[in-house]
């Protein structure tokens, strides 16, 4: 008898046909085995990583309120239980968005040609959707509610298809919140936790004030170097560090933030070998997994087409550390910041079940639930307008989008930027691209100035040049490392090309000004 074959877009709706009824009560209690494929349930189960949980996350025990939530659904039941508002006394009776159809996807194509999404208070009653304002508008399950899980659950398996059974995912209050549970979960005070030697700032001031303390992994243009990862987990000394061996990564693999970085599928399974050698835990952290953009090619060379199938766009993609995982030791941060509206503060988590139950536990008592206009809005674009078909039409458009913009900065930089002291990998995704400038051939590194005075020399002047960059000395991971080389920071994500080349140009007269080129 052969095995079941893996999700595929086209398989979705059979799946769903032959699933259990979509829960629509009130706070629905909901999970992804749902609404997983028939061969998620053939895979070996996750190991178990009970040594790897705070204390903080082995003392949550499950939300009284929430549990009681299970009884709603009973038929004729009469809740005098849990402080559930009425729906009467919530002032929305509908909402109503305009949203593009694939695929035009273009602000000018969404005008003429974009839907417009309609979503009632009672629209579960009156037959016509799965989720409406009477459910979104109350208070929900922590995992989420379950008609945007679906879609979620469905999505990471099409994409990632997790190598183990018992993967589950989470609904997310947006990825910065997941990141700070994940911490209290996995960390301890006066544990070190590795991280890229530059890595996100947000990241980094999250976890510090907690009691952790950062271990610096270097990095080349492919991200992470798993050797100095190995090399620094092999010689551990307890007594020299003040605490213990090190048990958890986070990385962000694609388009790193600062540094545009993007590790390759080799060097992600040389990391996770290195990961299951000194039983680490790795939160990989996501937001621009979707933004991986055509190759390079150089300013006046035709670009490459864009992926002629879904298929080839996934096939595409550099394999995630989730897809690899066999033994449930990632935990993946997921995000709709990137890609579809960082507004809307949702995002979702990846893990095994044991991780996701100790997670969720955290959010009952604390974001409680994503917000549900949110996920009523996104349900409403992504499950039932655009369906996962869709939604990789518009991350094609979105990667195509970026790839434009990329290659505008990165002109920019041929053309305006001095190369005797600037230099630069161009990024293969992400929205950033990291300038190194080499300081010691500024004036001032002979008259004595230090690093960190030049570099405040030059952010400032360029400042006065009307162009703002970003420190590079703003993403070391251990503040307190001696700084080799100076890097400066531009993101493409939000300029268009007219105002890439102005600031590029500004910046590089900031550089010449201020080396006497």
């Amino acid at each position: 008898m052969s095995s079941p074959e893996a999700l595929t877009v086209n398989g979705v709706p059979a799946l769903r046909e032959k699933s259990a009824p979509m829960p629509t009560e009130v706070a629905a209690a909901t999970n992804s085995d749902m609404f997983k494929s028939p061969a998620c349930h053939t895979k070996p189960k996750a190991k178990r990583f009970d040594h790897f949980l705070s204390t903080e996350s082995k003392s949550r025990k499950a939300s009284t309120l929430k549990n009681a939530a299970r009884y709603l659904k009973n038929e004729g039941i009469i809740s005098l239980g849990g402080g559930l508002p009425s729906a009467e006394y919530f002032p929305f009776e509908s909402l109503d968005i305009k949203v593009p159809t694939p695929p035009g996807f273009t602000p000018e194509a969404t005008q003429k040609t974009g839907s417009t999404l309609h979503a009632g208070k009672h629209d579960i009653k009156e037959g016509s959707s799965a989720y409406d304002l009477e459910i979104a508008l109350n208070y929900g399950q922590a995992t989420g509610s379950a008609q945007l899980l679906r879609f979620v659950t469905e999505h990471t398996e099409i994409i990632h298809n997790p190598p183990y059974a018992d993967w589950q995912c989470t609904l997310t209050a947006g990825s910065t919140y997941a990141w700070d549970t994940a911490l209290r979960m996995l960390c301890e005070r006066g544990d070190y936790l590795m991280m890229e030697e530059y890595t996100f700032a947000s990241a980094a001031e999250t976890a510090f004030p907690l009691g952790v303390k950062p271990l610096a992994i270097a990095i080349d243009e492919q991200g992470l170097i798993p050797e100095a990862m190995d090399d620094i987990l092999s010689n551990w000394d307890v007594n020299a560090r003040g605490a213990r061996k090190p048990h958890v990564l986070y990385t962000i693999p694609t388009g790193q933030n600062p540094t545009g970085a993007t590790q390759s599928a080799e060097r992600r399974r040389a990391v996770y070998k290195v990961a299951q050698k000194h039983d680490i835990y790795i939160v990989e952290d996501e937001p621009y997994y979707f933004l991986q953009m055509q190759p390079y090619v150089g300013d006046g060379a035709a670009a490459p087409p864009p992926p002629a199938s879904h298929d080839e766009f996934i096939k595409a993609l550099v394999p995630s550390f989730l897809s690899m995982d066999v033994d449930g030791r990632v935990c993946r941060l997921e995000s709709f910041s990137k890609v579809i509206a960082p507004g809307s503060r949702v995002g979702w988590i990846v893990a095994s079940e044991q991780m996701v139950e100790r997670l969720v536990r955290n959010f009952e008592v604390s974001s409680q639930n994503p917000c549900g206009i949110s996920q009523l809005v996104l349900f409403k674009l992504l499950d039932e307008h655009w369906g996962h078909t869709g939604y990789l039409d518009w991350l094609i458009h979105v990667r195509m989008q970026y790839t434009g913009r990329r290659d505008a900065l990165l002109h920019a930089c041929e053309k305006h930027l001095p190369s005797e002291i600037a230099h630069w990998v161009p990024p293969t995704a992400g929205m950033f691209h990291w300038i190194e400038v080499d300081w010691r051939k500024h004036p001032g590194a002979a008259s004595g100035k230090t690093y960190d005075q030049i570099e405040e020399e030059i952010f400032l002047a360029a400042v006065d040049k009307n162009v703002l960059l970003s420190r590079g000395s703003w993403f070391k991971a251990d503040s307190s490392a001696t700084m080799e080389k100076m890097f400066f920071r531009a993101t493409y994500a939000s300029a268009n090309a007219e105002n890439i080349d102005k600031a590029i140009n500004r910046f590089a007269d900031t550089l010449r000004t201020q080396f006497g080129l």
